[in-house]
């Protein structure tokens, strides 16, 4: 089982509740997690449970790059709006480095999710349980 994140952009919000829609039998069976109103328009489509945190702008963008921080997320799907100014955007490139530090799997447009989400359905994220296994620290 996976730990996935979904946020989007106000204009990108429609593009994600549709994403995941049409691959919610590869999300079933996974650990969502999610800013607040995206999630919310996520569960009111499908019949997915996500946990939400706050809106972006209101430090849910923090609190996803805290799971990153921890190693408690797999998988990040942030539908940005590269045309649009967002008045949070330190917090959205310290969230991407966060990914980029701890090496966890973004993406940030439509194709390079649908790449990851493929990937999820072929098992091909098995290598994230192998890492967690043979942690320092971690029993076996």
């Amino acid at each position: 089982m996976l730990k996935i994140a979904f946020i989007a952009h106000d204009r990108k919000k429609d593009e994600i509740v549709n994403f995941v829609l049409a691959y919610e039998h590869v999300f079933e069976g996974h650990e969502l997690f999610s800013t607040g109103t995206t999630g919310q328009r996520i569960m009111d489509v499908t019949n997915l449970k996500i946990h939400r945190y706050m809106s972006g702008p209101l430090g849910g963008d923090q609190q996803i790059g805290a799971m990153v921080a921890q190693d408690e997320l797999d998988l990040i799907i942030f539908m940005r709006d590269p045309l649009m100014a967002q008045p949070h955007e330190p917090d959205i490139s310290a969230l991407l480095r966060l990914c980029d530090v701890y090496g966890i799997p973004v993406a940030t447009n439509i194709a390079t999710a649908e790449v990851l989400v493929k990937a999820i359905d072929r098992g091909d994220f098995a290598w994230r349980a192998l890492v967690h296994k043979y942690k320092p620290g971690v029993d076996e």
